[in-house]
């Protein structure tokens, strides 16, 4: 048994767990090789480890970089981090935030970015929606297991992207999230993607924490405007230097590409 398959049990044993699995690592674990292997041969998705040559470069970048990803789909997308676009936001989105996200989305199908969410109802959910409707490149990430899709309300774009884009989770098999999930998963749409649009956030949002992760990464942050009266995190990003973003040649130009 080699290293990969140490870590690949690791994390099924630790759900997923990071500070687990390096625990384990530092203190020398030992594993029984066929309970490994038993427990390895019944997953059901794809796996990739940080030991891998098809691990996402972006990844090892980040914060606590992920040594275990289950996914479906089309790994590849990931590859290029200079054509990844996050497009995230509230799941109590309104009309105005809903219909931007289906037209900008489009067009970042047509431009042939790749559109990547937390699958979130709401914002993330219409971003992927607008994107695959088009026949785009679409990448989503779960804080469930992978073979969970949570919330349920997104499961048809769930299984659309396992045979039209990627789905991908640090979490194995069926297994339900958990409130400390989802801001490790923000780390991981941050880190893969080159600029992030906030859709729509008030100024508690969750989405504040993948704008966060994002800045330490460098990463370009783009925001729709909202009225005033609308308490938005959108119109405060924007004046701390956002990218002000009201068409898909606003995304061009943050993302540094020319229109033609």
């Amino acid at each position: 048994m080699n290293g990969r398959d140490i870590m690949i049990y690791l994390s099924l044993k630790y759900e997923g767990d990071w500070e687990k699995m390096v625990d384990a690592v530092k203190r020398r674990e030992q594993v029984s090789e066929e309970e490994a292997l038993e427990k390895i041969g019944k997953i059901k998705s794809q796996v990739v480890t940080i030991l891998d040559s098809t691990y996402p470069e972006s990844f090892k970048h980040c914060y606590k970089p992920p040594m275990v990803l289950y996914y479906y789909g089309n790994l590849s997308l990931l590859e290029k981090e200079k054509d990844c676009v996050a497009y995230i936001g509230s799941r109590e989105a309104s009309p105005y935030g809903l219909r931007m996200a289906m037209e900008l989305s489009a067009y970042m199908a047509e431009r042939d970015y790749v559109v990547v969410s937390g699958l979130a109802r709401g914002i993330d959910a219409m971003a992927t929606r607008g994107c695959l409707d088009k026949h785009g490149k679409a990448v989503a990430f779960l804080g469930s297991g992978i073979d969970l899709c949570y919330p349920s309300s997104s499961n048809v774009l769930y299984e659309r992207l396992k045979k039209e884009g990627l789905i991908i989770s640090e979490y194995p098999g069926s297994l339900p999230p958990k409130p400390e999930n989802f801001p490790k998963r923000n780390r991981m749409v941050a880190a893969s993607s080159h600029g992030i649009i906030v859709g729509e956030a008030s100024k508690k949002s969750g989405t504040l924490i993948t704008v966060a992760y994002a800045l330490g990464l460098t990463k370009e942050i783009g925001c729709l405007p909202f009225p005033a009266d609308q308490k938005s995190a959108c119109n405060t990003l924007i004046k701390e230097g956002a990218y002000l973003i009201e068409s898909g040649e606003d995304i061009d130009l943050m993302m540094g590409k020319t229109t033609s």
